[in-house]
Formats: C-alpha cells, sequence, structure tokens
C-alpha cells in the first residue's frame, strides 16, 4: 500500500495536506508547522517530508493499534492518529474528513477507516511531499 500524503497550507501554527491511498483521496491531515532543518522547536514541527517505511503496531500512549512511520530523521514515535487541532500532535499526522483552518473534524472516523484499509496490507510506505513554496 502506498500512501502519500500531500503538503498544502502551512499557518502559523499547523500544516494541512490531503492523504492519497494508492493514488486515490483518502482524507484531510495536519500537522506541526513545517520548519527548515535547524530551526525545529521540539513537539512543534512537522517531520521532514521524504518516503517512510509504516507499521500497524500497540501504541503505548495511546493503548491501540496505530500506524506508526519508522527511521523518521531527528524523530521517534510518529504516529498517524486522530486529534483535532495543533495541540494534540507533537509531529505526529493527525488525520480527518473536515478542514477549516489550524482544525481538522470527524478524526476518529477518518482514522478507523484508515486503519480497516491498512490492517489487509504488509507493505506500507508513506510519501510526504511539501508544497511547492515549503
Amino acid at each position: 500500500m502506498k500512501l502519500t500524503l500531500e503538503r498544502e497550507v502551512s499557518t502559523k501554527y499547523s500544516t494541512h495536506g490531503i492523504l492519497y491511498v494508492n493514488g486515490q483521496r483518502e482524507c484531510h491531515t495536519l500537522e506541526a508547522v513545517v520548519r527548515p532543518l535547524g530551526n525545529q522547536i521540539t513537539g512543534k514541527t512537522a517531520i521532514p517530508h521524504g518516503h517512510y517505511k509504516v507499521v500497524l503496531n500497540q501504541s503505548p500512549r495511546f493503548k491501540r493499534v496505530l500506524p506508526l512511520l519508522l527511521n523518521v530523521p531527528r524523530f521517534t514515535g510518529i504516529r498517524i492518529h486522530a486529534g483535532n487541532t495543533p495541540h494534540d500532535t507533537t509531529g505526529c499526522i493527525l488525520v480527518g474528513e473536515s478542514y477549516v483552518t489550524d482544525f481538522i473534524g470527524s478524526s476518529q472516523s477518518a482514522l478507523s477507516r484508515l486503519i480497516r484499509k491498512m490492517a489487509k496490507e504488509k507493505d506500507i510506505t508513506i510519501d510526504i511531499v511539501n508544497a511547492p513554496h515549503e
């Protein structure tokens, strides 16, 4: 399964994007702000763009199975999970069905749908692509 996260709009507080599954639009995303290398702020910086392997495993923090991105430079424990605002992410990727500035809605249902699709797959990757102006 190939996930692609296309980052679209960054505000002072968050970065909005669209997540695709095998080329088909799946949901909205919300992350921390994309910052240049060397300007990271702990817990308030999106992970670097790039290609990552993804596994489903038990999250000690959330006490449930969630997607985990592997080998993210300078970050650990990066997950795809539910949440609504930039305060709900410390570098992780939030998913949802709707978006307004700095807010993502219907997050639990978007996450459940995504995990059901991922659970059927053995090889999962994600490509994260910054907006052209980032």
